[in-house]
């Protein structure tokens, strides 16, 4: 066998040394930071865990057991995050309730006892996880929003009354601007004026559904028609489906018209918004091409209903129709202008004059401001010119959004655009645990300030928001005002320019004022700041808000398709690569229903995708505090998130997987990332980072034929297939998941890349975009339309200018759009101007290739692809998920088998001229490789990678062209030793199992046994026996368990050789192993699946366990447990 370099001798090693073990290299290599930070990952590269103290149930003793239980596990820190008030009945009593001088003590004596033992600690910005917002937060502080009311007013006399005062979140309101304008036509003319007979193709009465308000749902799954009479002719211009909860179905059905009852002919089908999951706050208003008709027919059938995705959100679930009223107005409005002023997150197209002609807006100059009119009591005085006006009186209120999860310290959260205020909620919350903890333990213990996950919807006004809007847009936003109501000014085109600069100016003042104050509050107390994801509920830029963060955090669910979150992870890691941050978190494993038989090995090749995407640390979800000793599995968080804490059953092996995670992590904090394309989000707003899928029709040719044409059949959509996951959740079956997208460019690598790194970062130097990052790209790729960006002909004259720029200065882009407008209030002549000579430019150090790219490869634009993966046929490898980065004088990939079985591949790295080496995460060890060559500048060589496994190619030393190293790179694993079937088996009574030790003849599975207390037990049970060894081999020996459920820790000779917890399950015993008789000692353990099961069949009194988790395993088979074998020793020869 050949010799690993070892943790103890790393630092000493030398070619003799290594000649001894069997392994020569060409001469001796001083450990260096690469080596050291993987045989002793720092503490930057551990991983840290959220620490939920739930519903006012806080321990001393249940404080110490968890941060000594993360000690021992590896964790470096902890995010503690109180969540809700008091259980019903309360869990603990009294209840140790936030803020209150007890629950402060609890904080304090947490501080203390993680500066005792070495953890740091990290603290939310609230309590509860969402978002900022407290007690001390009055209405006129919190998030404020837009919202008006209507009087139609005759003219030739005075007016003289009481304006309606507009919605008010509990009777807190303020005008921002009192305005009249001649009244278009229609206004004031809906069905709530004119009432029509609604009847539906099931024969049900409908009637309910032109009731204003109505709570009453018309449902179906079959399709219908709702039809809406009207004794008269109607002019329909714009109309609101309503619904009592969001439903994708009610948003995209077909309407018709007849003006007889009989001939109907298709008028629109209504086209949904992109929208998030937090898309309650305002209805969906539909601007459609002016109608007059006496019938209007809306018809569903859900055949051609999209798959959903994170920003089509409630497509995800299975397709049928819910709505509670339709509302037809013969009044012109922006369509869809409620995601449009940024009351909600949405992405809706742009009105065109079809819908909105001229003549249905309102001129600029025919608004008049008649503010000074109103007085304090609210009543108006003004003489009304002659002809029908309207008066619109705009004002802004509370959006009512709280910290829902916080207990006693929930409430109105805080207004993000007003630094004053932002300061009073860092203070109240973050600022108070420092004074009441003490600023020296403060100091020492709490490191990171946090912004977790943003679930306060969207607010579009502040006090300081019409002067924030001058300041950055160049011009006064009061003479449009209306448009923030969906009243069209001037024209469709302006109005919509005006609202998209309404939303860039908001998703500026989220990364400035909010994350920009919080950064400099949290520096100014010496932490550092992490934040999650703002979208998709808070209109903005997905990445922006990074460059004022100095931990960029997205999140990945398990077993969860409905909310697991790839777009946040892109979001996180684009922005951390375009703003050189060096940490790139993510809050891991995060699921829907705990499900109680998970274990590391199904968690690491999920682990490994994420790594290889380009999160570098993670944050275990979760860790929910248990105040008890003696209650196991004990809280969780209402059986939410993957069980990783202190009475997990697993825990201490547990470790082993840790330890797996740290040398990868700190691997992948070194140097820096290697990527070539850079994809341009564009500059409709919100925007985020732009996933894979959505990128298909911009670069076929890199995806390749098989993709494209997947995602046809996908998209397509047919039949609409459902699929149960976890147990029952019902979802769309063709989402685009992100274990569906493994090396999605196959070899090439890319970062989005948003306006302000464009315009703010980008130069170019021999040929490559760089950023000051150390960010550095090939291409810059300028997609077409595509689902967060409808409409390609967008861009502004600074980003064009920009572009332009950097192609003269030698940058390549791919353009597959042709910009011939700006999104906001500027020059769109200035725009066609350039985007022609850009595309007629000849003679520049850049290059432009008109899109779609069709190549296989970039090779023409002198970019090879960074990493070739092939089968044992030669052919393209599927599921090998990687990541490269560099450093000084080292490149490093990552390799990931995601498949549950064995792998052969062949590897050709864009490296050369370095000897490729194998550092191997999971044992630690470090080897060279053999047979490897170099060829055409790239470096090959094959390995073999166990189901799910990994490895990091790291290539540093200076090499010939051909590898003189002959050995191949993965053993030849040979039996010399089966032991024996019979072993001596004790397991825990205090989990359940049998008071004395039993016999097992032969290996076998826990939940086969027909003695219930093995049947059904979960913990750690001890398998012994004693065997001889008289055999004289040269090389290591090693300990192969066969199969194992869960987790395996190995003993010889009272020597602990390793754990055994995913694939090849395999230990080296060599250093324990003596000749003669051995004494083996293997503790396997299993995972609380079957311990629950048992639990559930017997009265409460007898039950072992205790959770507060519900109880979802109805049904569901035992899980294998156990040692299954066969156990063997086994040499490894290369």
């Amino acid at each position: 066998m050949k010799k690993f370099i070892l943790v103890i001798l790393v630092y000493i090693c030398s070619l003799n040394w290594l000649a001894l073990q069997g392994y020569a290299q060409s001469k001796s290599r001083p450990a260096d930071q690469l080596t050291q930070a993987f045989l002793h990952p720092p503490e930057a590269a551990k991983p840290w865990i959220y620490w939920y103290w739930m519903q006012a149930s806080v321990s001393k003793a249940g404080i110490t057991a968890d941060l000594e239980s993360m000690k021992e596990e590896g964790i470096e820190g902890a995010y503690l995050m109180p969540i809700k008030g008091p259980a019903n009945p309360p869990y603990m009593i009294p209840p140790v309730e936030q803020l209150s001088k007890p629950w402060w003590d609890m904080v304090k004596f947490a501080m203390s006892e993680a500066d005792r033992l070495g953890i740091r600690l990290a603290l939310h910005d609230c309590d509860g996880f969402a978002v900022a917002g407290g007690p001390w937060i009055t209405p006129e502080l919190s998030m404020q929003k837009v919202v008006w009311s209507k009087t139609l007013a005759s003219g030739g006399k005075v007016y003289h009354d009481t304006l309606a005062k507009p919605q008010s979140y509990k009777g807190y309101y303020k005008d921002i601007k009192i305005f009249a304008y001649p009244s278009p036509q229609g206004s004031g003319i809906s069905t709530k004026t004119i009432v029509p007979k609604i009847t539906a193709s099931t024969g049900a009465d409908v009637q309910y559904l032109a009731v204003p308000g109505n709570k009453t749902s018309f449902a179906s799954s079959e399709p219908c028609w709702i039809q809406l009479s009207f004794e008269q002719p109607f002019t329909c211009r714009s109309l609101i489906i309503h619904t009592n909860a969001s439903n994708y179905e009610s948003e995209r059905l077909l309407v018709e018209t007849s003006d007889d009852g009989i001939n109907f002919k298709p008028l629109t089908r209504l086209d949904p918004p992109r929208h998030g999951w937090q898309d309650g706050d305002a209805p969906i208003t539909n601007e459609i091409v002016p109608t007059t008709a006496k019938y209007f027919r809306f018809i569903y059938d859900k055949a051609g209903s999209e798959p959903g995705s994170e920003d089509l959100d409630f497509a995800k679930w299975k397709p049928s129709l819910r709505l509670s009223g339709i509302e037809l107005s013969a009044e012109p409005k922006i369509h869809q202008y409620e995601g449009k002023t940024g009351e909600v997150w949405r992405v809706s197209k742009r009105t065109n004059t079809q819908q909105l002609p001229d003549n249905l807006c309102i001129p600029k100059d025919k608004i008049i401001d008649i503010t000074d009119k109103l007085d304090a009591s609210g009543r108006l005085n003004w003489d009304v010119p002659s002809g029908n006006w309207t008066i619109l009186r705009i004002g802004h209120t509370s959006t009512g959004h709280t910290n829902a999860t916080g207990g006693a310290g929930a409430g109105l959260e805080c207004d993000k655009f007003n630094p004053a205020v932002i300061t009073l909620q860092f203070n109240s919350w973050f600022g108070e645990a420092v004074k009441q903890a003490g600023p020296e333990l403060a100091k020492r213990v709490l490191k990171i300030f946090h912004v977790d996950s943003w679930e306060a919807g969207s607010q579009n006004w502040s006090a300081n928001f019409a002067v924030e809007f001058k300041k950055r847009r160049g011009y006064d936003l009061m003479p449009y005002l209306p448009v923030m109501t969906g009243v069209p000014v001037q024209s469709a085109s302006v109005s919509e320019k005006v609202l998209s600069d309404v939303r860039q100016t908001i998703a500026e003042l989220v990364s400035d004022k909010f994350f920009g104050t919080m950064a400099k509050l949290a520096h100014a107390q010496g932490c550092s700041f992490s934040a999650e994801s703002v979208a998709p509920t808070m209109v903005s830029d997905g990445m922006l808000h990074y460059s004022q963060v100095g931990i960029p955090m997205g999140e990945f669910w398990l077993r969860s398709p409905t909310h697991d979150k790839p777009n946040d992870i892109m979001d996180a890691v684009s922005g951390g690569h375009i703003y050189g941050k060096k940490i790139i978190q993510a809050e891991a494993f995060t699921e829907l229903r705990l499900m109680w038989d998970e274990h590391p090995a199904m968690l690491k090749a999920i682990a490994d995708r994420e790594f290889a995407l380009g999160i570098n640390r993670f944050t275990f979800h979760v860790d929910v505090h248990n105040p008890w000793l003696d209650r196991k599995p004990g809280m969780t968080l209402d059986g939410i998130g993957t069980f990783f804490q202190r009475d997990q059953t697993w825990w201490k092996p547990g470790k082993a997987w840790v330890e797996y995670l740290q040398r990868c992590q700190a691997m992948l904090q070194m140097g820096h990332p290697v990527t070539d394309i850079a994809v341009f989000t564009g500059e409709e707003t919100p925007r985020r980072a732009i996933l894979p899928d959505r990128l298909v029709n911009t670069l076929p040719g890199i995806f390749g034929e098989e993709r494209v044409k997947s995602e046809v059949i996908r998209l397509a959509n047919r039949g609409e297939p459902m699929r149960t996951i976890p147990d029952g959740v019902n979802s769309s079956a063709n989402m685009a998941e992100p274990q569906q997208w493994i090396n999605p460019m196959r070899g090439y690598a890319y970062d989005s890349f948003n306006l302000d790194a464009l315009l703010r970062l980008a130069t170019v130097r021999n040929g490559r975009i760089e950023l000051p990052s150390g960010a550095s790209y090939g291409v810059l790729m300028i997609p077409g339309v595509h689902p967060m960006s409808p409409d390609s002909s967008l861009m502004s004259p600074q980003a064009i200018k920009k572009i332009q720029q950097l192609i003269k200065e030698g940058a390549t882009v791919i353009w597959d759009s042709h910009p011939t407008q700006a999104p906001g209030m500027a020059d769109d002549a200035v725009v066609k101007q350039i985007a022609n000579e850009i595309l007629n430019t000849s003679g520049t150090k850049g290059k432009v290739i008109i899109g779609p790219y069709t190549d296989e490869n970039f090779d023409k634009l002198g970019i090879a692809r960074d990493v070739i993966v092939t089968d044992s046929t030669g052919s393209f490898a599927a599921n090998i998920a990687w990541n490269h980065r560099a450093g000084a004088g080292f490149d490093s990939y990552f390799i990931s088998n995601q498949d549950d079985q064995q792998r052969t591949i062949a590897l050709s790295l864009r490296t050369s001229g370095k000897v490729p080496e194998l550092f191997d995460p999971l044992t630690g060890e470090i080897k060279t490789a053999g047979n490897w060559k170099i060829v055409n500048d790239r470096t090959i060589l094959s390995i073999k990678l166990d189901a799910s496994g990994s490895v990091f190619v790291v290539l540093r030393q200076s090499a010939n062209i051909v590898s003189t190293q002959k050995h191949q790179n993965w053993p030849i694993i040979k039996p010399i030793q089966t032991l024996k079937q019979t072993w001596t088996v004790k397991f825990d009574k205090a989990f359940g199992g049998p008071e004395q030790s039993v016999i097992f003849n032969a290996l076998d599975d826990w939940s086969k046994n027909s003695i219930d207390a093995i049947k059904y037990y979960s913990g750690t049970a001890a398998y012994t026996q004693s065997f001889n060894w008289q055999i004289s081999l040269k090389g290591d020996i090693w300990l192969d368990l066969g199969k194992v459920a869960n987790l395996a820790d190995v003993y010889v000779n009272g020597i602990h050789c390793g754990t055994a917890w995913t694939y090849p399950y395999r230990v080296n015993i060599s250093k324990a192993l003596k000749n003669g008789k051995n004494e083996i000692k293997i503790e396997v353990s299993n995972t609380w699946a079957n311990r629950l099961i048992g639990d559930h069949a017997l009265p409460k009194e007898k039950q072992i366990t205790w959770t507060n988790a519900v109880y979802r395993l109805d049904g569901k088979p035992l899980l294998p447990a156990g040692l299954l074998g066969p156990v063997q020793l086994v040499k490894l020869d290369y």
